[in-house]
């Protein structure tokens, strides 16, 4: 609770106007967690309940949007918080595109740095800017901000063609399809976080790990010097920021991008 009361004005813009899901653990990160996306009595102070019609057919939706809600959370078990790609107010219009990079077995944590890389540089030929963050957990994401004009189905599939153009290419590091039996040695990048209702951690939230990791945004020159995707703990994440002098995402909450010339640039041809 220290740690999120601490961060509140890092993570705050990161979950104000989008649904959130929370990953709460009463018995600790070493007991039972469970997701928890809609209200169902929740009872935390300054939690919001989105429209219903935001989700036909599903229970109101929830949104964390200030720094009581936040507190409250975290007094009620909340140890993660999990986040939309689109907002309420474009609730259909996924505004970023996420590939999360979730190493297998066997596979080195040079070897995600190096596919982070790979995944950047893709990217970045295809007309794309991406923001990079540790996952908290074992991993990288990687995070491409949108205009938010096309819908999750798009969006969705155009990440998933450019993860297999990645593992068609580049055989010996990437795979295409999740399972570990898929991935020993390799590394499988999640395009499956840009689906309608899919979630991704958030940036600047804690997981539930036996370190509590966070998801912190990380600059693409500071990557090599990342140990693992929880680099960062509670315990040292809020004393890292104090001592930031430059937001390595400042840009990002400026740039919407366009996915018209990128999908003429890969070939890919949304389905109609």
């Amino acid at each position: 609770m220290r740690y999120y009361e601490s961060v509140a004005d890092f993570i705050l813009p990161d979950l104000e106007g989008r649904p959130v899901s929370l990953v709460r653990g009463p018995e600790g990160v070493a007991g039972q967690l469970f997701f928890q996306k809609h209200g169902e009595k929740i009872g935390i102070p300054g939690i919001t309940e989105l429209d219903a019609s935001l989700w036909p057919g599903h229970a109101s939706l929830l949104e964390v949007a200030s720094a009581q809600a936040l507190a409250g959370a975290a007094q009620l078990n909340v140890i993660e918080f999990h986040t939309w790609n689109s907002t309420k107010k474009a609730i259909d219009r996924p505004d970023r595109m996420i590939f999360d990079l979730d190493p297998g077995e066997g596979t080195s944590w040079s070897h995600v740095q190096e596919a982070a890389v790979l995944t950047h540089a893709l990217l970045h030929e295809l007309g794309l800017k991406s923001w990079l963050k540790t996952s908290g957990g074992k991993g990288l994401h990687v995070v491409v901000p949108l205009a938010p004009r096309v819908d999750y189905d798009t969006v969705n599939a155009f990440s998933k063609a450019i993860v297999q153009h990645l593992a068609k290419t580049i055989p010996s590091r990437f795979v295409a399809k999740s399972g570990p039996a898929n991935r020993v040695g390799k590394l499988f990048v999640d395009y499956l976080r840009n689906g309608h209702g899919a979630t991704t951690a958030a940036a600047f939230s804690a997981r539930a790990r036996p370190s509590l990791g966070v998801s912190m945004p990380v600059a693409w020159d500071d990557l090599r010097s990342l140990k693992s995707g929880s680099h960062w703990t509670i315990a040292t994440a809020r004393e890292h920021l104090s001592f930031q002098k430059v937001d390595p995402w400042a840009d990002y909450w400026k740039s919407r991008q366009s996915l018209a010339k990128p999908m003429r640039v890969l070939g890919f041809s949304p389905a109609r």
